[in-house]
């Protein structure tokens, strides 16, 4: 299970979905805790308040309670019997927990697109997401003493990486009510809400000609456009491309932004600082800048990002 950076990735990252963004900056500060509860999906009730169904217009708010408490999502089908048993042992475990965690169920064949977001390729498929970013956990039906040894590491990896709270009212780890975003950020959060990537990306770049050391800004545009980079790719198709034209630069930028958004942050580096090793001029340029722009995504003190620095330092050099 990897590591999650202290500025993750986005969703979509790495998740394609509205809001899934930057969870340190373009969190929506009107949100108060957790989506209500609903239904546990296939036609049974949520055990505990801690188990919620998810929309695409509540997943920014489980995105934003993973600074606080781990978040797992269930991708599943009521169609699945496979599905529904993984279902009830997480709602049991999640249940035991008590608030140390949160689990989010995504009904597929109501919001495919999450889904997708997931690279759910079936169901079941269960992820979780620290602090904005993406954890892959399973993709199959697996025994329980599994699921659980699985959850067991993630509380452990969440810990080492300070998100340690609890949706217990009163806990210790409830979150201090944050001042309201500034004007321009409150703007572009809202744009993405209604999957406006380029109102979103205006604003952050007036936000830029009035602050241009404003990092938040800076970040949130460069994510912003990787959304919209993204928003109708055909990711075999990008990557079939790539494979047959090693020396495209637009085909290989194009692979990076699905590596970066899928989590997959040293491949997506790698792939540039090698291209950039290849090609001249104009090419080498466009490179370079989308590799700068995958930094700000990233996180610029992000580790990945400083060993891929010396890479590229030494490819243009």
């Amino acid at each position: 299970m990897s590591t999650p950076n202290h500025r993750p990735a986005p969703a979509a990252s790495t998740m394609n979905l509205r809001g899934a963004v930057d969870l340190s900056s373009l969190k929506d500060r009107s949100a108060a805790g957790a989506p209500a509860a609903g239904q546990g999906g296939a036609g049974q009730p949520a055990a505990s308040p801690y188990i919620v169904e998810v929309s695409e217009q509540t997943f920014p708010q489980l995105v934003q309670l993973s600074e606080q408490v781990p978040v797992i999502i269930d991708l599943y089908s009521a169609r699945s019997p496979e599905s529904v048993q993984v279902g009830t042992v997480l709602r049991g475990i999640v249940t035991e927990q008590d608030g140390k965690l949160l689990l989010g169920r995504v009904d597929v064949d109501t919001y495919p697109q999450i889904a997708q977001a997931f690279q759910a390729v079936g169901v079941p498929t269960v992820a979780a997401v620290l602090k904005g970013q993406p954890v892959p956990l399973f993709d199959r039906a697996v025994p329980e003493e599994q699921i659980r040894a699985l959850v067991a590491e993630l509380l452990q990896v969440a810990a080492a990486n300070g998100v340690s709270g609890t949706l217990n009212e009163g806990g210790a780890g409830e979150p201090a009510e944050e001042a309201p975003l500034p004007p321009l950020h409150q703007e572009a959060y809202d744009a993405i809400v209604a999957g406006d990537y380029d109102g979103a990306a205006a604003a952050y770049r007036r936000a830029l000609a009035e602050q241009p050391a404003d990092a938040e800004a800076r970040a949130g545009l460069a994510q912003v456009e990787l959304m919209s980079r993204l928003k109708d790719a055909d990711a075999e198709k990008l990557r079939t491309e790539a494979a047959e034209n090693p020396d495209d630069v637009g085909a290989q930028l194009a692979v990076a932004d699905l590596d970066v958004s899928g989590g997959h942050v040293e491949d997506a580096f790698n792939r540039v600082v090698r291209l950039i090793a290849r090609v001249f001029g104009d090419d080498r340029e466009r490179a370079r800048l989308r590799l700068l722009d995958l930094f700000e995504v990233v996180g610029t003190t992000d580790p990945r990002v400083t060993k891929a620095r010396s890479a590229l330092a030494r490819a243009l050099f």
